[in-house]
């Protein structure tokens, strides 16, 4: 079958991946990170902190792990809100133990309806990443450019609301983004954004409105892929992490400080039969002495610094 003559019209198409918005570079002829307190590899966590409303949006697409079933779906909706009422405390304290600060990426939502779990994660010290309205609110090209500005303007304006502080980071629902939301949230003040996962380093976005720092957070090593898509075992997901921590470090003998970042769900990772391996994976990498736990912030301002 031959293609659409249209398909060759297609407005965005140029040389490489069909933008122009950085370089490329190697990974491994990069002037060489030096990290604080002289640790090899920095532990990115993040926790996704989401409120999925009881009628999923389609439009542009249907959220990851939204509801499935006809309304009202409650096995779903409940399941999602075990992580708001029992499992981001057991994450939280995880990190707590071993005195780490991490992000949190956070709906608004969240924040409007749960204003206390909010106050308790600042007073840990933890970062709030935007994290869009709630779990409808998707991104991607079929969503118009003043929507998609509406949308993210409401989720850092509520947000400062509710802390106090806009947030610095952004993370998109399932790392989707549009041609224009680079330059949104460059436009918008944000210092960086989560989605793009190409790369295991920040490196800087040059937009229309300004430049924004990406900072990858790699998908294939999140608790939802590990463990509820390719449905391995909590054991297994703390030796993929292990392996990947022992292989950065190898390299920032050669190549300068490493990143690894850990995406978490609290309904996915916060059940009590698989915290306490999360526990011990959590300390067993604390106890080493060349590895550090930093928040996306801090990790973007290291990294500019040196640039």
């Amino acid at each position: 079958m031959s293609l659409d003559p249209s398909y060759l019209e297609y407005p965005k198409r140029g040389r490489g991946m069909d933008h122009d918005y950085y370089p490329y570079s190697n990974f491994f002829e990069r002037k060489p990170l030096q990290w604080p307190d002289a640790k090899k590899l920095l532990i990115w966590p993040v926790i996704s902190l989401e409120y999925f409303p009881m009628i999923p949006g389609d439009d542009p697409f249907r959220a990851p792990g939204h509801m499935q079933t006809a309304y009202p779906d409650y096995r779903h909706y409940t399941a999602r809100e075990y992580g708001t009422r029992i499992g981001i405390y057991r994450l939280l304290g995880a990190f707590e133990k071993v005195g780490a600060r991490i992000s949190v990426a956070t709906n608004s939502a969240v924040a409007e309806r749960y204003p206390e779990l909010i106050a308790d994660i600042l007073a840990g010290g933890h970062e709030i990443v935007a994290h869009s309205t709630d779990m409808n609110g998707t991104i991607a090209s079929g969503l118009g450019e003043a929507d998609e500005k509406a949308l993210i303007m409401q989720s850092l304006d509520s947000l400062e609301k509710a802390t106090g502080d806009r947030p610095r980071g952004w993370l998109s629902i399932a790392r989707s983004q549009s041609f224009n939301t680079a330059r949104l949230l460059a436009g918008a003040g944000l210092d960086y954004m989560c989605d793009w996962a190409n790369d295991e380093l920040p490196y800087g976005f040059q937009t229309p409105a300004g430049e924004i720092t990406n900072l990858p957070l790699n998908h294939e090593l999140s608790d939802r892929q590990i463990i509820n898509v390719q449905q391995q075992s909590v054991d297994s997901y703390a030796q993929q992490m292990t392996d990947a921590a022992d292989w950065l470090l190898g390299e920032a003998d050669q190549f300068g400080g490493r990143m690894m970042p850990m995406h978490l769900t609290p309904y996915i990772m916060g059940l009590p039969y698989r915290i306490a391996a999360f526990e011990t994976l959590i300390a067993g990498l604390a106890a080493r002495r060349e590895i550090g736990f930093a928040t996306g912030e801090s990790i973007v301002s290291s990294w500019r610094s040196q640039q």
